[in-house]
Parts: C-alpha cells; structure tokens; sequence
C-alpha cells in the first residue's frame, strides 16, 4: 500500500517558503520520496502504519495551504500512466516488492 500527500503551499512571503520547506523536510525524514514536485509518496504494510504516518503527518502541518492524502493499494499504483516524460529513478529504484532500508 501507498499513502500519498500532494500539497500546495503558498511560498511567496518568506515565512511561508520556509514553513513550505520545513514540511517537505519532515515528509522526507519520515521516508517519504518525491513523486514529482508537491506529490510525496511512502510504501506501508497496511491500514494501521498508513494512519499512523497519517497523524505524524498531521503532527507537522503548515499552517496555511492544502495537503491532501490518498491510500493506494500497490496494484492501484501499478496501474498508473505517466503521460508524458518518465518514471523518476526513485519510482524505478523503490516498487511495493522491494525492502528498502533508510
């Protein structure tokens, strides 16, 4: 299973770059991995640890914006079609079969 946050933050006044990227740092040091720009995703054994990292998650908010999460099963992801250009290496790298250690 797959939890993805895809958020928009608003990163015009400095304080709100700086909330952007302390956000995107907290998603990365809890093992998520850029997807694209804004879209962050994380392999889970189940339901349980995907509402875990949904309230660690919900732990380190930015106050303004919009963070969105969505549950996927692995074979839901697999059936995703990128449109154009390619798979980043760390989609290439990192699938539901693999273990990966951080």
């Amino acid at each position: 299973m797959r939890v993805i946050v895809m958020f928009d933050l608003p990163v015009v006044e400095a304080e709100d770059r700086k909330a952007a990227n302390r956000f995107r740092h907290d998603l990365i040091s809890e093992g998520f991995v850029m997807m694209q720009y804004s879209v962050y995703y994380r392999i889970v054994n189940g339901l349980d640890m995907a509402k875990k990292y949904e309230n660690r998650i919900e732990g380190f908010l930015p106050e303004k914006g919009q963070v969105r999460l969505l549950l996927l099963t692995e074979k839901q992801f697999a059936n995703m079609k990128v449109l154009i250009g390619d798979i980043s290496p760390q989609e290439r790298d990192i699938s539901g079969n693999s273990l990966t250690s951080l």
